[in-house]
């Protein structure tokens, strides 16, 4: 059973806020927080990982992302959310690169997350292979094949929308982050 935080019309505490909510005087003036409480406020949200993937001329590239979500089952789109200073950002925004792959993490692929997270681990270690043009990581639980649909700037941001060609996937555990950690079901 849920309750909502504050019902219409009830007080709420000293200046609208709701009871036990925190607010830093160093808010941004428009947003009335700063990016570190919004940041963690997210961290609440329990997210799957994933890693973007793409080629870069001859070299694959990936980044670790858990800003993804579904947009549309008919038509299949997906979106991701990267990044401006992120490597990924750079060469999505270029017009030659047509597609991108996501590839959801299992529980047991910590590493990977790491590894593209900009903690990286032996090369060797990258299980890449290609399906058509696009590199993707074996052994994950699920992986799309998304053509480049839409760019859209956000803040500090780009959000990637993406047609979805391909998809496969297996019933294995997903990888979660949750406040700046990972998990796992269970």
């Amino acid at each position: 059973m849920t309750r909502p935080l504050a019902r219409p019309g009830k007080r709420r505490g000293p200046g609208g806020k709701l009871p036990g909510m925190t607010h830093s005087p160093d808010a941004d003036a428009h947003s009335g927080i700063t990016p570190l409480e919004f940041r963690q406020t997210l961290g609440r949200f329990a997210s799957g990982v994933t890693i973007i993937t793409a080629q870069d001329g001859e070299q694959r590239r990936g980044m670790t992302a858990s800003a993804f979500v579904s947009v549309s089952l008919t038509p299949p789109l997906v979106l991701v959310s990267v990044d401006r200073r992120a490597h990924m950002h750079g060469l999505l925004a270029e017009p030659e690169v047509t597609h991108f792959g996501v590839n959801v993490l299992g529980a047991n692929q910590r590493h990977l997350s790491d590894h593209f997270a900009g903690r990286p681990g032996p090369e060797e270690s990258v299980p890449w292979f290609m399906h058509e043009s696009v590199p993707l990581l074996g052994g994950t639980i699920a992986q799309l094949v998304c053509r480049k649909e839409q760019v859209i700037a956000a803040g500090d941001h780009t959000l990637y929308m993406g047609f979805v060609e391909y998809s496969r996937y297996t019933d294995d555990d997903p990888l979660l982050y949750f406040r700046g950690q990972y998990h796992e079901l269970g």
